[in-house]
């Protein structure tokens, strides 16, 4: 039995991503080789992160131990696990199962101290936020982890990644290859692929950027909290400070000062939206003198202050995270605001994944 733990603004692509793989390996191998369970904290249904309704099985607490239980959610979500969830997830553990989480999802592991001491997979655009809160657990840039039984995916690729090698581990190579070509999924990777990430600007991924400018960035990311000067990076990246400047402009629009500085306010921007630290410990963290400097900064960046940031995110936390460098505070025409997760969903609107039924319609 594999158990999803789904909590507030999940991502529900990473729930298909569970489930999918494994109702297609069972097609594939005619028999139920696999069998799962939604599970909510209470037994009630979630809301997911585009505001679809998922109904559970059943609540946390009525759980039977399963092979593997995975957490899904928001950072937000995840962060204001109640005592009682993070209770039975300790207790589960304590019972020998599979611990796992995609996405947001590790933040609640790591409440209950559940990643301290284990490598996990930390989605980038959670990372710094995650560092500063858990200083025992081991974040690494690769897409998926398992480290004992410990089994994280940044995303929801990723954890359709992570289900193709449990099928290949526990079925048959030979199904799970067939499992990815139903899906198009075109290449299985591996703990050694890292995650790619766009460039702080310039519209380019991390991993295309010119080798000095590369290098630098690198040097860059590496010094979040106590900034280096520009000449001695141009120096470790064996080019000219000139030079740097000429690349960095090229590639990206911006010079190397100006792209780590919009680094730093990237990084603040993780610790604003996804962590609890105060402003004044944000802005020490990310290598800004002040507070108030940091936010007159991310002001700019960002077209909201740290503070308007952090309250608009709601308590379902919800909201994707924006683009690197987007300005915020402007709606697209016809938007609306959230719900304020108080009212009971639309029966019409909850989906039920329930085990022993076959989730989707057949073939992919």
């Amino acid at each position: 039995m594999i158990a999803v733990l789904i909590l507030p603004g999940f991502p529900m692509g990473c729930l298909s991503s569970v489930i999918e793989p494994l109702r297609a390996a069972c097609e594939i191998a005619e028999r139920r080789a696999y069998r799962w369970q939604v599970v909510s904290e209470t037994g009630a249904p979630v809301t997911c992160s585009a505001g679809i309704a998922f109904a559970a099985d059943c609540a946390l607490g009525d759980l039977e131990p399963p092979q593997a239980l995975y957490v899904i959610a928001s950072p937000q979500a995840a962060s204001a696990a109640s005592r009682a969830t993070l209770g039975a997830l300790r207790r589960l553990d304590r019972a020998g199962v599979t611990l796992g989480a995609f996405s947001g999802g590790v933040f609640a592991l790591g409440r209950a101290g559940l990643l301290d001491g284990h490598r996990c997979s930390v989605h980038w655009c959670y990372e710094a936020a995650f560092r500063a809160a858990f200083p025992l657990a081991i974040p690494e840039d690769s897409v998926l982890t398992i480290d004992r039984r410990r089994e994280t995916a940044s995303g929801a690729n990723a954890v359709f990644d992570l289900m193709l090698r449990r099928i290949a581990d526990e079925l048959d190579p030979a199904i799970m290859t067939e499992v990815a070509c139903w899906f198009q999924h075109p290449m299985v990777r591996s703990e050694a692929v890292s995650q790619r990430r766009p460039a702080a600007r310039g519209g380019l991924a991390a991993d295309m950027l010119p080798a000095p400018v590369a290098r630098a960035v690198a040097i860059f990311a590496d010094n979040i909290e106590t900034p280096v000067q520009i000449g001695a990076v141009a120096r470790q990246a064996a080019v000219s400070e000139r030079q740097l400047e000429r690349v960095f402009k090229a590639a990206t629009g911006l010079g190397p000062l100006a792209y780590y500085r919009q680094m730093r306010l990237n990084a603040a921007r993780q610790l604003v939206l996804y962590s609890r630290d105060t402003l004044a410990e944000v802005a020490f963290r990310t290598g800004f003198s002040s507070a108030a400097r940091m936010a007159r900064q991310y002001r700019a960046a960002f077209g909201v202050t740290p503070d308007a940031d952090r309250r608009s995110v709601d308590q379902l936390g919800s909201r994707a995270p924006l683009a690197l460098g987007a300005r915020a505070g402007h709606k697209k025409p016809g938007s609306k605001g959230g719900s304020d997760g108080e009212e009971d969903p639309d029966p019409r609107s909850v989906l039920r994944v329930a085990s022993g039924h076959q989730a989707g319609d057949g073939r992919p």
